[in-house]
């Protein structure tokens, strides 16, 4: 799991070199204006991205990041350019932020966009990092991994290709058949390549993968570049309503920020929830715990976590800036090991994957108890990056993103939905229309299962008491601490402890069993911690929280048969037209409610999507008709 930053030093005409593949960043007849010429003329841009609403470029290699700012650049200062860009990068070695930084001063003319980047770059863990700037208008995937391993697992339709790894005589494997086959298939009809390569090889092998190559004057001392096409007709449709309309059921966090997602994109939703403001559900906790969940084995589970909390952690920022600050703070979240032999296994997992101490580290019990301000009897894992959000700021924040492209309908209550004339309408208990679109949008926790087009999908609800202690303010802990169970710091007065996680249950009530519940978690995390509370005095929240058997999501396209064939590839599953859910979230809905709307929204607009397949498929609704749901457990605090 653990990536190695570039190293590199400065080289010919003071050209950064990179000491990994002893070979140079780019030509030392200028990076700039490489990228101008190569990739930026060499595929077409201005002219092809004229009039376009979404156009996708996809780079072999990011190094510098030189192509991608100034392929920004020239799309800022093109007043006929597409109205989004979108631009997917592979990098197995990244720069550091401060390594970054320093060689981009050469450029003062990218400052503008440089700051930006450099404002958002992310830990450097694998995965997909997703970046949006330009109120949304550029977007940038950049994926940090090994490319033969990364672009198997992209979806996207590219546009134009930037080849740009390091000289194949230094780096083969970026210009193997392998990377061609998979950008043949990442290509839109009509797309284009460029690169400054010449070499046989590489020409035979593009043309093999399916693409028209020639060559054409290159740049600097570089006599020839390569050009080519995709054969196909250019832009096709996407086969998504042109008018970009949906119906979004749920005004939690789920359905908040898939709505906020779209509407970032142009579409107009209609919000539909039958509380009387958003984030009165299972989103509505006072404070909640805000981290990943890695395992050694870097699992799917882990995998989701950390991307949703990163593509999060960027989000919250994004939302503050566009003037629609979250009620959250980065306290930091220290995870207690529940006994030594699960320490052994949390100081393996950061032994053996190596994560930047910003993202992850392993803490002794004695430097725990410090970060904690109380005694506590184990170490475990510290995410300084980590920490509380108050659910109902985050749905306000998005529904206030939104703007007037999100038309929210509270205290209107879905009895069914119906399907008339190509469109989803949602009816109420006396068969009132409440609203209608071509797209409809299942983000109502468990109550999901009363829709009977959804019925198949084993969402349950998992009853969640948690208790509100009095607090100080500045008293301990000042941070988020989790051991089986989570406390928060003093937020309002009322420091949050829990939470009980009971399947199958119903009953909104408070009750002291469950009061006493936490405190006996809460004295496990900080032992002594619970003794001045009484449980018949403490007063608290009920949530039923939408989980899954497997304890990962669902998002995507509702199946329209049950059951099937268990060889059946997803893919091949039909789907209830226009109809999409996005559950099972657990009490985990924090961490991934910006990236599944992000992803949701990707889908339904044709973008290059924001995880890896494997993860998308891992996350299929239609997943649980190839194999049979587990029982549902717990959720470790």
């Amino acid at each position: 799991m653990s990536l190695i930053p570039a190293r590199f030093t400065p080289g010919p005409a003071n050209t950064p070199y990179s000491l990994q593949f002893d070979d140079v960043y780019h030509t030392a007849s200028g990076g700039l204006g490489q990228a101008r010429h190569v990739f930026i003329a060499g595929n077409e841009l201005a002219a092809r991205w004229k009039g376009r609403r979404t156009f996708t470029v996809l780079e072999t290699g990011f190094g510098l990041g030189l192509n991608f700012l100034a392929t920004w650049h020239a799309w800022a200062a093109d007043a006929d350019r597409c109205q989004h860009l979108h631009f997917a990068s592979v990098e197995k070695h990244p720069l550091t932020r401060h390594d970054l930084a320093r060689v981009l001063s050469d450029w003062p003319e990218l400052a503008p966009q440089a700051a930006h980047l450099l404002n958002a770059w992310p830990n450097l863990v694998p995965g997909i990092h997703r970046f949006t700037f330009e109120q949304g208008r550029v977007v940038l995937s950049l994926a940090l991994g090994d490319a033969l391993q990364v672009l198997p697992e992209l979806t996207m339709r590219a546009d134009a290709f930037y080849l740009d790894g390091f000289s194949p005589d230094r780096n083969p494997d970026m210009w193997s058949p392998a990377v061609f086959t998979q950008l043949a298939r990442l290509a839109a009809p009509g797309a284009t390549l460029s690169t400054w390569c010449v070499a046989g090889h590489v020409r035979r092998g593009v043309q093999e993968a399916g693409f028209i190559v020639e060559r054409q004057p290159g740049f600097g001392g570089k006599r020839h570049m390569l050009a080519g096409r995709f054969p196909g007709p250019g832009p096709t449709s996407t086969g998504i309503p042109d008018s970009h309309r949906a119906l979004v059921i749920g005004a939690g966090v789920a359905g908040t920020s898939v709505a906020e997602r779209l509407a970032a994109r142009d579409w107009q939703i209609t919000l539909i929830d039958s509380a009387d403001a958003p984030g009165q559900g299972a989103s509505g906790n006072r404070a909640g715990v805000f981290r990943p969940q890695p395992s050694l084995d870097d699992n799917r589970l882990a995998r989701l976590t950390r991307a949703g909390f990163l593509y999060g952690r960027q989000h919250l920022t994004q939302l503050a800036e566009r003037g629609h600050p979250v009620r959250w703070a980065p306290t930091g979240v220290l995870h207690l090991a529940r006994d030594a032999k699960q320490e052994n296994k949390m100081r393996a997992v950061v032994e053996a994957q190596q994560p930047p101490d910003a993202y992850l580290r392993y803490v002794t019990q004695e430097e725990a108890a410090r970060l904690a301000d109380w005694p506590v009897s184990a170490g475990g894992w510290w995410f300084p990056g980590g920490g509380w959000i108050q659910p109902p700021s985050l749905c306000a924040a998005s529904l206030a993103a939104g703007g007037t492209r999100i038309i929210p309908l509270f205290g209107r209550t879905l009895a069914r939905l119906e399907r008339r004339d190509g469109e989803w309408a949602a009816l109420d208990a006396d068969g009132h229309e409440i609203a209608r679109a071509p797209i409809a949008i299942l983000a109502n926790g468990v109550g999901l299962r009363a829709v009977p087009e959804a019925a198949m999908l084993p969402v349950r609800p998992a009853r969640g008491q948690v208790s509100h202690l009095p607090a100080a303010s500045g008293s301990a802990p000042g941070i988020v601490v989790c051991r089986l169970g989570y406390v928060s710091p003093e937020v309002d007065g009322v420091r949050c402890a829990g939470a009980t996680f009971v399947a199958d249950d119903l009953d909104p009530q408070l009750r002291d069993s469950e009061h006493r519940d936490n405190l006996a978690k809460l004295d496990f995390i900080l032992p002594g911690y619970a003794a001045d509370y009484d449980p018949a005095t403490l007063d608290g929240r009920v949530g039923f929280r939408p989980a899954s058997p497997d304890r990962l999501p669902m998002v995507g396209a509702i199946p329209a048969v049950a059951p099937v064939d268990r060889t059946t590839p997803l893919a091949d599953i039909p789907r209830q037209p226009g109809l999409f859910a996005v559950s099972g979230f657990g009490a985990r809905g924090l961490v991934w409610a910006s990236l599944m709307g992000e992803l949701l929204a990707s889908q339904l607009n044709g973008d290059p999507l924001p995880l890896e397949r494997d993860l998308v498929d891992a996350i299929d609704p239609a997943r649980y008709l190839l194999k049979p749901p587990r029982p549902m457990r717990g959720e470790d605090g």
